[in-house]
C-alpha cells in the first residue's frame, strides 16, 4: 500500500472513532463474552498497558488483579469517556506507533480490535516493533483481531478483492471497508490465524498461544495472540 495512503488512512480512523465515540461506547460497554480468559494474564503488580483502549472497558477484567493499569488511544473523545467511567484510572492520549514510554517498561500489554485498523504490512511491523520495544524482556502481548477472513465477511471481502483485482482500490488484498451506522467507513485488514503469527515472528516476538476466543454470543468472531518478548 502507497504510505501517503495508509496515513491518510489511519487520521481517517482516528476522526471515525472521534464523530463516533458517544455511539461506539455505547454498543460496547462491556467486554465481549469469550474475553475473560485474558484477564489472567496480568499479575499483582504488572505495569499494564491497555493500547487502544478506546472506553476503557478492559479495566472491568483486570480491575481486582491490583496492577499498575494504563490506558492509551488515538481517539481524545473515547479517552475522555474512559476518564469518566473511571476516573481513578490513569487514561492517555498516544499513538501506538510511537509509545510515549521508556524501552522494558511495561510487563504486559493488551491491545483488542486494533490491529486490524492499521493500514498497510510496514505500519502493522511498525506497531509490533513499538510493542516490542516497550515491553520488558520476558514480557507478554496479549493481542485480538476480529476473524473477518470468513465466510460471514464474504461481501466485504469479495468487493474489495473485485475491486483491487480491477485496478480501482488503493487497498492491499484483505482489506476492506465496513460500514458503521452507515454514516462512516472503517477500515478494517482481515488477518487469518496463520498471517498474525508470520507477522508477529517477523517482528521478533515468540507465539506462545493463538487460536479463537468462543461465547455463545460472539462465536468465532476473534482471535487471539499470546507473545512473548
Amino acid at each position: 500500500m502507497d504510505q501517503d495512503y495508509a496515513q491518510y488512512l489511519l487520521k481517517k480512523t482516528i476522526e471515525n472513532y472521534n464523530l463516533t465515540a458517544e455511539d461506539f461506547s455505547r454498543t460496547r460497554r462491556y467486554v465481549w463474552p469469550g474475553f475473560e480468559p485474558l484477564a489472567q494474564y496480568a499479575e499483582p503488580n504488572d505495569k499494564v498497558l491497555d493500547l487502544g483502549c478506546g472506553n476503557g472497558r478492559l479495566l472491568d477484567l483486570l480491575r481486582d488483579k491490583k496492577i499498575n493499569y494504563i490506558g492509551v488511544d488515538n481517539s481524545a473523545a473515547l479517552i475522555t469517556l474512559a476518564q469518566k467511567r473511571y476516573p481513578a484510572a490513569d487514561f492517555r492520549i498516544g499513538d501506538a506507533l510511537k509509545i510515549s514510554f521508556a524501552s522494558n517498561y511495561f510487563d504486559k500489554i493488551y491491545s483488542v480490535a486494533v490491529l486490524h485498523h492499521i493500514p498497510s504490512e510496514e505500519l502493522r511491523l511498525e506497531f509490533l516493533e513499538e510493542v516490542k520495544r516497550v515491553l520488558r524482556p520476558g514480557g507478554l502481548l496479549i493481542l485480538t483481531v476480529w476473524n473477518l477472513w470468513q465466510w460471514r465477511s464474504f461481501k466485504y471481502n469479495l468487493k474489495y478483492i473485485t475491486l483491487k483485482i480491477l485496478g480501482l482500490s488503493k487497498l492491499d488484498f484483505k482489506d476492506i471497508f465496513v460500514p458503521w451506522a452507515k454514516t462512516r467507513q472503517r477500515y478494517f485488514h482481515c488477518f487469518s490465524q496463520k498471517e498474525l503469527k508470520r507477522l508477529v515472528e517477523r517482528a521478533g516476538l515468540k507465539v506462545g498461544e493463538l487460536g479463537i476466543l468462543e461465547s455463545a454470543e460472539k462465536k468465532g468472531n476473534n482471535i487471539y495472540i499470546i507473545v512473548q518478548k
